[in-house]
């Protein structure tokens, strides 16, 4: 079997608020949700095959490291889509504003500041 990724856990400063925004706009479900690590609160939300484990800590979180500069920070999730066009426009209706669009060997994708301030990629394969 292929090694597959199953989940990536990221601290985020309110994991239920950024759940219930990620389920609404990728119709992703709950998988678990509860009490986590040094009293912080874990909520993990994707499908059967794969989720984001959202982390809040107990507290205030202090503040948000700059994407690609800082070792082993997080710079973005890519996820596949079926049809990019609709996810374009269900990520404005959202609220967000879409970047960097590009079209690439093998599709093309383009980039969004969500929820939790995550940055997501969005790619659809030809």
């Amino acid at each position: 079997m292929p090694i597959q990724l199953e989940h990536a856990n990221i601290t985020v400063a309110d994991a239920k608020a950024t759940a219930q925004q990620l389920c609404q706009l990728f119709d992703w479900t709950v998988r678990w949700e509860g009490a986590s690590l040094d009293d912080g609160y874990s909520v993990h939300v994707g499908s059967k095959d794969s989720y984001l484990a959202l982390y809040s800590p107990k507290g205030v979180t202090t503040g948000q490291a700059t994407r690609y500069v800082h070792a082993a920070g997080l710079n973005h999730v890519g996820l596949i889509v079926d049809d990019l066009d609709a996810m374009e426009a269900r990520v404005k209706a959202a609220g967000y504003e879409p970047h960097s669009h590009a079209d690439y060997e093998p599709g093309r994708r383009f980039y969004f500041d969500g929820p939790g301030g995550v940055e997501y990629e969005l790619v659809r394969y030809d």
